[in-house]
């Protein structure tokens, strides 16, 4: 995995360290630069962002939201910040690129392509 910083708001912060029981969320949550939410940049992917990124192992792109669990929605295109590819791309700016372990035990190498924030 990537060891560049992460940047969190301090409202996604806060609630990830709460609902967060999973490993691999909660070091990527120690890894964060935890800034105010005003202070986030356009292209790092925060909570309810629209995100493309792209899977090297298959070449393919998507576009998801990034939402709580409670939320989540996969023929909606809202994957939750707990599932692999969510916790993976939570934090990154776009260019970034990530190695990310999954359940099927392959590695999978994903780039965040572009990222839209909620209004």
């Amino acid at each position: 995995m990537e060891s560049e910083n992460l940047i969190l708001s301090d409202q996604d912060y806060a609630r990830l360290s709460m609902l967060s029981d999973q490993g691999l969320l909660r070091d990527e949550l120690g890894k964060a630069i935890v800034v105010s939410a005003d202070q986030v940049p356009g292209d790092v992917v925060i909570m309810n962002s629209r995100v493309t990124y792209l899977d090297h192992s298959t070449g393919l792109s998507r576009d998801i939201e990034l939402c709580f669990p409670l939320e989540a929605d996969i023929k909606a295109g809202k994957i939750s910040v707990f599932s692999p590819v969510g916790t993976a791309l939570l934090g990154l700016k776009v260019g970034q690129e990530i190695d990310w372990p999954f359940p099927n035990g392959e590695s999978r190498r994903l780039k965040v392509m572009n990222v839209i924030h909620a209004p």
